[in-house]
């Protein structure tokens, strides 16, 4: 029996945890007021950053890429009392949306945000971190794994979105553009980095998931 594609998803959807009152509120509120609501991570994402954050009960955590702070509310779910997460963002248009959630968490301690360059100010940061979610400018994904590999802790795992890139990473290579050329580059260079293990998901856009050995 064939299934169509949405209808594997809606199943998926009413076979996933509710998302909570003030993250659905943000979810609302981000795709009626923001540009480019898909870049929203979604029930489903956010129930697994949720959970692998849960598992390992981070410390540290660096999210390379905020929007409006909703994968930012899921992983901090699993968050240590004493941890922190440490996000950056380029757009400061967005601060005060991110603003709004974070306080209505009662997380707001515990988010410490960044706004400018990430490849300029992830060198500047002394931590170590338990977790890292990469999901910023997809052609500088290899640049920002240079900068994370020394900085996330044996153990920690690396979480990466938009690998699959709309499925163009599977086009003839002759066919690719450059961005998705870079993604494909970037899923070559991190399941042959004999330091990491690393399993890749069909979970929306495509999410890597990596261990630090």
């Amino acid at each position: 029996m064939d299934f169509s594609n949405k209808e594997i998803y809606n199943y998926i959807d009413n076979h996933s945890s509710d998302e909570s009152d003030i993250i659905y509120e943000l979810r609302r509120e981000t795709e009626l007021k923001c540009l480019n609501p898909i870049m929203l991570s979604g029930k489903i994402q956010g129930n697994f950053l949720a959970i692998i954050s849960k598992l390992i009960k981070p410390f540290n955590v660096l999210e390379i890429g905020t929007y409006t702070g909703y994968s930012t509310l899921c992983i901090a779910e699993g968050l240590n009392p004493a941890g922190m997460i440490h996000t950056i963002d380029k757009n400061e248009e967005l601060l005060q949306i991110q603003n709004k959630y974070f306080e209505k968490s009662g997380l707001r301690n515990q988010i410490k945000q960044y706004t400018g360059d990430a490849l300029a100010i992830i060198p500047k940061l002394k931590f170590d971190f338990d977790m890292v979610f990469l999901d910023a400018d997809k052609e500088n994904y290899v640049k920002y794994l240079e900068l994370i590999s020394p900085i996330l802790k044996p153990g920690g795992v690396l979480l990466t979105d938009n690998v699959l890139w709309h499925g163009k990473i599977l086009e003839n290579s002759e066919n690719q553009d450059r961005v998705t050329r870079l993604i494909d580059n970037f899923n070559k260079k991190i399941v042959e980095d004999k330091s990491l293990k690393t399993v890749m998901l069909p979970i929306r856009d495509g999410i890597s998931l990596t261990l630090k050995l």
